[in-house]
């Protein structure tokens, strides 16, 4: 797991903009990390705690500088589940429910460091561009899906005079982050904006829902405590447990992973660098740990933030340490002030993230790409609003798998002729896999060929077991009608697995292709005698 850290990223950025940026941040995450509180079923603080604590470890530790982790929806809806049944299995007892959720996310994090230790954040790279086009559309759509519940009050939706000053606020917001940039690029947009419309809701007298007034809407006081204390959860330490959490545990660990990296992979883009899968998967699992034993409610990383963080102008780790600091700050010190904000600047923020989020081309590619691909990035777009988001993901690359396979097993052929000596020779083209057996079988006719045939491999690629199998069978229907055949081009690794090989493969191995069957240690589970 090793790659180069840096606090700064050579000629990215600067110490202003990452103060500023992180500032920036930090108003942005306290209504959300509440909200996902709030669905996750604990406390506010519990939910400011996990995500002071994941923006602060994955900010220092992680592998990809200016990116935002903390409070997350798609973890949320897992863990309201996990603390109803930790609640029943606690008795009906409330806090019974908070202490099976902080040790699901102790064993989490192991999980998700297990996974940055073994180097297996190199996976993502099988993650097909129409997929991450899909996720980030999805995406975009249920962070303003999430954001229209701010439009209500008790449920319902605001009308009249409440809503006229609600959209009023957050289009002057979204004015103010447009136009500040092209008056002064060194102006922070997103904070000026909350900023500027906070002044005017304070000093304008204006009756509108705030920080406070949201918080006390969903039940909660205040988002004023102290410093989170150290805790080991009070569970019982058996199977029993074991055998509740570690389901819970595996679906959060993958959701953080898929999340994380994916938000990765668009800020590699968004700033043109690139950063360590495999360090961040673990500072996201080191984050989740020390989630389960500070008493927060754990996350990963959050793609609006991380967005309105490298707008912003954030792009070192600075940036998100800052935004970790600020939001302890709020909580500590400054609750008082940060309550008074009028959520609709902070809605106005986000509806710029989102029009920065989805990807617009994608309407114009949609008559240029293969139809395909048009289909599961449609797919994984609605999968993701529909679903979560590693139901999507895990849905579009197996779509994108069978697509690619249903494309190559068409591309298998075979050049025959014969020769002067009157062998019939075989020279087949193209991948020879599962999905291309039965076109590959088509090409022989072992009634009618000659007495001595040559398959010739050296513009094909074996690639598994029933590749292998289809070789065995084909040469078996020549030797039953008595015939001989001869297999050239065969990697050292096929001729071993091949029957007879002896006796069939006439060409000197050093001369064949420098593959291998992509079956590991194929030959204990071979059904053939390999001479």
């Amino acid at each position: 797991m090793k790659s180069r850290f840096t606090f700064f990223e050579k000629g990215q950025g600067s110490v202003k903009q990452d103060i500023l940026s992180g500032l920036t941040v930090a108003l942005a995450l306290v209504p959300e990390a509440v909200a996902f509180a709030f669905i996750a079923g604990v406390s506010p603080v519990v939910g400011l705690y996990g995500a002071f604590m994941m923006g602060l470890i994955t900010s220092v530790f992680g592998g990809r500088p200016g990116m935002i982790s903390g409070a997350t929806g798609a973890m949320a809806v897992v863990m309201v589940h996990l603390v109803k049944e930790g609640i029943e299995l606690g008795g009906g007892e409330q806090a019974a429910g908070l202490q099976y959720l902080f040790a699901t996310l102790l064993l989490t994090g192991v999980i998700q460091m297990a996974f940055g230790y073994f180097r297996l954040g190199k996976f993502i790279r099988l993650v097909p561009h129409p997929v991450m086009m899909g996720f980030v559309n999805g995406l975009a759509i249920v962070i303003f899906m999430s954001q229209l519940d701010m439009f209500k009050s008790g449920g319902e939706w605001l009308t009249g005079s409440s809503l006229y000053i609600m959209i009023g606020l957050t289009t002057l917001t979204m004015i103010l982050m447009f136009g500040i940039p092209k008056i002064h690029k060194g102006i922070p947009a997103a904070l000026t904006g909350i900023l500027v419309v906070s002044l005017i809701v304070i000093f304008g007298n204006i009756e509108t829902q705030t920080v406070q007034s949201f918080i006390q809407s969903r039940g909660g006081t205040g988002i004023k405590a102290g410093l989170p204390t150290f805790n080991i959860p009070i569970v019982p330490l058996d199977f029993e447990t074991l055998k509740f959490i570690a389901p819970y545990a595996l679906i959060l660990a993958a959701i953080g992973l898929i999340e994380s990296l994916m938000t990765l992979n668009l800020v590699d883009e968004l700033t043109d660098t690139h950063g360590s899968g495999n360090r961040e998967a673990f500072a996201q699992g080191l984050g989740n740990f020390v989630n389960g034993i500070f008493g927060g409610m754990g996350g990963c990383a959050m793609i609006g933030q991380s967005i309105i963080n490298i707008k912003s102008g954030g792009r070192n780790r600075l940036s998100g340490i800052v935004a970790a600091v600020a939001l302890l700050c709020f909580v500590l010190f400054a609750s008082t002030y940060i309550e008074m904000v009028p959520i609709a600047a902070l809605v106005g923020v986000m509806f710029m993230v989102v029009i920065g989020t989805f990807a617009w081309n994608t309407f114009k590619i949609l008559n240029k790409v293969p139809l395909a691909d048009v289909i599961v990035m449609i797919l994984v777009t609605v999968l993701t609003v529909v679903f979560d988001l590693a139901i999507a993901v895990f849905s579009g690359v197996l779509v994108s798998a069978l697509v690619f396979a249903w494309e190559n097993a068409k591309r298998i052929r075979a050049r025959k002729f014969v020769d002067e000596h009157g062998i019939k020779h075989y020279e087949i083209y193209g991948p020879l896999f599962f999905g291309s057996i039965s076109l590959f079988n088509s090409k022989f006719d072992v009634a009618n060929d000659p007495n001595e045939v040559i398959i010739d491999f050296k513009e094909s690629r074996i690639a598994d077991q029933s590749a292998i199998e289809a070789v065995n069978k084909i040469t078996e229907k020549y030797r039953d009608a008595g015939k001989t055949i001869h297999l050239r081009h065969l990697s050292p690794d096929c001729v071993k697995l091949i029957e007879r090989a002896d006796e069939i493969v006439d060409v000197n191995v050093l001369e064949d292709p420098d593959y291998f069957v992509a079956v590991d240690n194929f030959k204990k589970y071979s059904t053939y005698t390999v001479q």
